[in-house]
């Protein structure tokens, strides 16, 4: 397992279409240790592949610390419903945050690693990671879904 650099906002890779994964081997495998390695180590909650420079439809989110990391590849949102607006960061444009427009609740269907079928649902944070690293994977980044975007002092209180 590796540490991978996390690609900032700016660089045209966060800005490109993922492509949907069709070998699940160990290379599969190593990206999603990796990333999860990279994800904590960075406190994050979750991480898209562009964001370590792969083009790939892997993401991986762990809201809580004592929860599992869930692995989702090829994920897609199958519903959604309700509205939220939370404050919202991303590790690829490191400490700025804005409120951000998602709904309450929403299911995903994806693959694990091995290629099996789950269904996943999610409110609240939940929610608004599976939006978030889902978005990732088509070259959206979480501030066109901001309602406002905070300025520093609204940051450090």
């Amino acid at each position: 397992m590796a540490i991978r650099n996390i690609i900032l906002e700016g660089d045209p890779i966060l800005s490109k279409k993922s492509r949907k994964v069709e070998k699940f081997d160990d290379r599969l495998a190593l990206l999603i240790e990796d990333m999860i390695e990279t994800m904590q180590l960075n406190n994050g909650v979750g991480l898209a592949a562009p964001q370590v420079g792969v083009l790939k439809d892997v993401v991986v989110i762990q809201i809580d610390k004592d929860k599992n990391v869930l692995e989702l590849v090829n994920p897609e949102i199958i519903e959604a419903s309700g509205v939220q607006e939370e404050v919202e960061g991303c590790l690829s444009c490191p400490g700025e945050y804005g409120i951000t427009k998602r709904p309450m609740h929403v299911k995903i269907k994806a693959l694990d690693r091995l290629g099996n079928e789950y269904f996943y649902e999610g409110d609240g944070l939940l929610a608004r990671a599976f939006c978030h690293e889902i978005d990732h994977l088509s070259g959206i980044l979480f501030k066109s879904h901001a309602v406002r975007m905070l300025d520093k002092t609204e940051i450090d209180r």
